[in-house]
This record gives C-alpha cells, sequence and structure tokens, in this order.
C-alpha cells in the first residue's frame, strides 16, 4: 500500500513446585529453569541503558518466560497474532534459504514460525531467561535453532551484513532509544536486505485498545505491558529510518479480534500497525 502522507513528513520525538501445561507439541509451557536462569548478572550489559535496554522492560518480560509457549497465558496476543505477522513478512520476502534474524526474538514463537517457513534463522534477546525458554521449546521439537542472548548493537558488531531479513516484532516501543535500534538492524541487514517491524501508534484510540482495554479491561496483557508515552506514530518511524539509512516501503494496520483470536490486516494504522523497510543496494 501506498505510505500515508503523515508518515512523509517526519518530526523528531523523544519520548516451587508448579503444576504443567503443556501445548499442541506436548512441551510444558511452566519450565522449572535453573535458579542461575533467574539472575541478570550473567548480561552486565542489559543493566545498562547504554545497552538500548530499559532494565525494568527486560525484568518484566523475564518474569514471563516461563509462560512464554502457554497459547492462553499473558503471551496469548503473541500467539494469535503470529500467523498475521509470518504472512507479513513471506509476501514481502522470499524466506527459502533465506538468513533471517529475529531481533527481540523473546522464547521463540516466531522464530519457529520463520525456520518451518524455510529460513535459516537466528534469535537474539536480551533476556537469558528468554533464550533459555526457546532453546528448550526448540529442543523438545527437535529443532535445531541458533538463539544467542545478545542486544542488536552487540550482534551488529560482529555480524555486518550478514542478513537476508530481520523480523522486529514488538520491540522497538520497548528500547530507550528506537533510531539506535534501527541503525544496528541496517547494520545487519546485507543491501537490498529487508526488516520486518511491529509497533503501536501514539493515538487515543491506541491507548483505549492497547492499554486501558487489553490490559485493564479484557486482561490480555499484563498490566503494565505497555508504556503510551513510548508508543510511534509512523512519522517518526519514518524519520528514524531515513536517519538509519533506511527505506520505508510500506505500512499495514493490524486489528486483532479478542473474541475470534483472528488478528487481520488493514489500511488504518491508528492502532497496531506493520512495516516494512529496505537497505538500499
Amino acid at each position: 500500500m501506498s505510505l500515508p502522507e503523515s508518515a512523509l513528513k517526519a518530526k523528531s520525538y523523544t519520548p516451587p513446585g508448579t503444576a504443567f501445561r503443556r501445548d499442541s507439541a506436548g512441551f510444558p509451557w511452566r519450565m522449572p529453569l535453573p535458579l542461575a536462569a533467574m539472575s541478570n548478572t550473567s548480561f552486565t550489559a542489559a543493566n545498562t541503558r547504554t545497552a538500548n535496554v530499559d532494565r525494568a522492560e527486560l525484568e518484566r518480560f523475564s518474569a514471563l518466560a516461563q509462560r512464554w509457549w502457554d497459547p492462553d497465558g499473558p503471551g496469548r496476543t503473541l500467539h494469535d497474532i503470529n500467523p498475521l505477522r509470518l504472512e507479513y513478512i513471506r509476501t514481502r520476502t522470499s524466506l527459502a534459504g533465506a538468513r533471517v534474524l529475529d531481533l527481540g526474538c523473546g522464547g521463540g514463537i516466531l522464530t519457529e514460525a520463520l525456520a518451518a517457513a524455510g529460513a535459516d534463522v537466528t534469535g537474539i534477546d536480551a533476556s537469558d531467561q528468554m533464550i533459555q525458554v526457546a532453546d528448550l521449546h526448540a529442543a523438545s521439537r527437535g529443532l535445531a535453532l541458533d538463539y544467542r542472548h545478545a542486544t542488536a548493537d552487540a550482534h551488529a558488531r560482529d555480524n555486518v551484513a550478514r542478513y537476508d531479513a530481520i523480523a522486529c516484532m514488538e520491540l522497538l516501543e520497548h528500547v530507550p532509544d528506537p533510531g539506535s535500534l534501527l541503525t544496528a538492524c541496517r547494520t545487519l541487514l546485507r543491501p537490498g536486505g529487508r526488516l520486518f517491524l511491529s509497533t503501536l501508534n501514539r493515538t487515543a484510540a491506541a491507548y483505549l485498545l492497547a492499554v486501558v482495554g487489553a490490559e485493564y479491561l479484557l486482561g490480555l496483557l499484563p498490566r503494565g505491558t505497555h508504556d503510551y508515552a513510548r508508543f510511534i506514530r509512523p512519522s517518526e518511524l519514518a524519520h528514524w529510518c531515513r536517519d538509519a539509512g533506511l527505506e520505508l516501503c510500506d505500512l499495514a494496520g493490524m486489528a486483532y479480534n479478542p473474541i475470534t483470536r483472528q488478528a487481520t490486516l488493514r489500511r488504518s494504522v491508528q492502532v497496531n500497525y506493520l512495516a516494512c523497510c529496505e537497505r538500499p543496494e
């Protein structure tokens, strides 16, 4: 689709025992992680703002790691929207044999889907707990996936122009410096490679639906998942992409029905939206 005019007129923005339940693969979603996995001390870089990681956000999501693969747990919406995210990506780039990075992979929901679509996938996340969950789930399904405990900046230092495509879903609004994250993505992409993003628009509709509705009224997400001040307008995303040396190629809104638990694309980008960017040749 063509980009809205507002996206082209960019402005800067500052903004012990547990009952086990199994998923469809028979994998227990409450996993008895080693005690060492419950500590952040093994990843000192994530404890500083200079690593472009918000410690409070990191701890909030790490606390959800053991239930990440529960389709009815705190990450249920990620399970529900995952088919649409995958479809958005594979209709805009070839995945068969492609080197793909799932940046901010969490417990690996999208990572596994990308691998099933034929991609050679690497998943990285700033949360050590999440990476352990992703590794365990992949192993339970006999998948050999490359998961790494790393930030985008650290990974970019040793993987310049390595990837054909990058998926960076529901991450931009959770880091202190989204522009810096996009710059790291450009470094990681080969010329002609594509970056796929999803985030939330900073509008009244997004606040009412994603915060008040999803977190407080319906309980679809844990309270505090989102900070409205960090939501990102398409114009701001376009600005940061240009600064990072990326071309914004496409925007598409995403609608989610909590009753049917289905996600669909739509023209309006007033709440959730997906974006496709490219590193010029």
